[in-house]
């Protein structure tokens, strides 16, 4: 079987299963078995693929039909056009949070040194991305899973900017707040924010495969926002901002939080399908 067919082959049943992403899927499946970029695959549809090969194909395609994401099947997921190695303590990094990634960089100089802090940095995508978009800045990544930052390392290694990264295992900003007075020019996070009596509610593949600590946001999803912010103007250089991702429906109380501790200038980010996906704001 050729390379092409193998494609259209996996492709098609997903299409027929209904998934909503069954090109991009295939793609993403059977070039990583081919070890074939995107392009590559495109490029050489005739490619002879051997038996062995294509049985590997087919059995992380029926992964997939059993609801396993893509990037639980590879171990990994793109993100910012870098690709990032998961593991259980980590979430599959979501294309929304580059907004979260493209929000910091526009609102920053290139040639200025920046120190950002990245609240429950999971993988390591928004840390790794902005150390490597962003020379002159070095990141603090805290997670409260010692797992999930021996990812973030991983990550930030192979990306070559783990000279800039320094991992902090605490609970959200605690340790840096009660710590030796730091000054922060950026605090950004994706924190969880869905509430607790939501989580039974959402798609399979997501509660059986994303790690519930970072996902659940309280009973009323906003747990993670208040004790962020609250420490957040402790940690904040006169000036410096905060950056955080939110849910479509939480802009409206994440901005109470903010003006309630002295944050000013707040922007409401929309995502590509008009929905509000990220609050950047400035300590006054």
């Amino acid at each position: 079987m050729q390379a092409g067919q193998i494609y259209r082959t996996v492709r098609d049943r997903f299409r027929a299963a209904g998934l909503s992403s069954a090109d991009m899927d295939a793609r993403l499946l059977v070039g990583s078995v081919l070890k074939m970029s995107l392009s590559d695959l495109v490029l050489n549809d005739s490619h002879l693929i051997a038996g062995e090969v294509i049985q590997e194909i087919q059995d992380k395609a029926n992964l997939r039909l059993d609801g396993m994401p893509v990037g639980r099947i590879l171990g990994e997921r793109e993100f910012y056009g870098r690709r990032f190695q998961l593991n259980g303590a980590t979430l599959e990094p979501r294309p929304d949070t580059e907004i979260l990634v493209d929000a910091v960089l526009e609102r920053s100089s290139a040639d200025r040194p920046l120190l950002i802090c990245d609240v429950g940095t999971g993988s390591g995508a928004i840390a790794v991305s902005l150390l490597a978009e962003h020379e002159q800045c070095s990141v603090i990544a805290i997670d409260l899973v010692e797992d999930a930052l021996a990812c973030t390392c991983a990550n930030a290694s192979q990306h070559g900017v783990g000279d800039r990264l320094f991992p902090l295992c605490a609970n959200y900003l605690t340790a840096l707040a009660t710590g030796d007075e730091v000054s922060l020019d950026w605090i950004v996070s994706n924190p969880p924010y869905i509430r607790t009596e939501v989580l039974s509610k959402l798609e399979p593949e997501v509660t059986q495969h994303d790690p519930m600590l970072a996902l659940d946001g309280g009973e009323s999803g906003l747990e993670a926002f208040v004790s962020i912010v609250t420490d957040a103007a402790k940690l904040l250089t006169s000036g410096g901002r905060i950056g955080l991702e939110i849910g479509y429906d939480q802009a409206e109380d994440v901005e109470k939080q903010l003006r309630l501790h002295g944050f000013g200038a707040i922007e409401i980010i929309k995502d590509l399908a008009g929905n509000d996906r990220v609050v950047v704001a400035r300590k006054q």
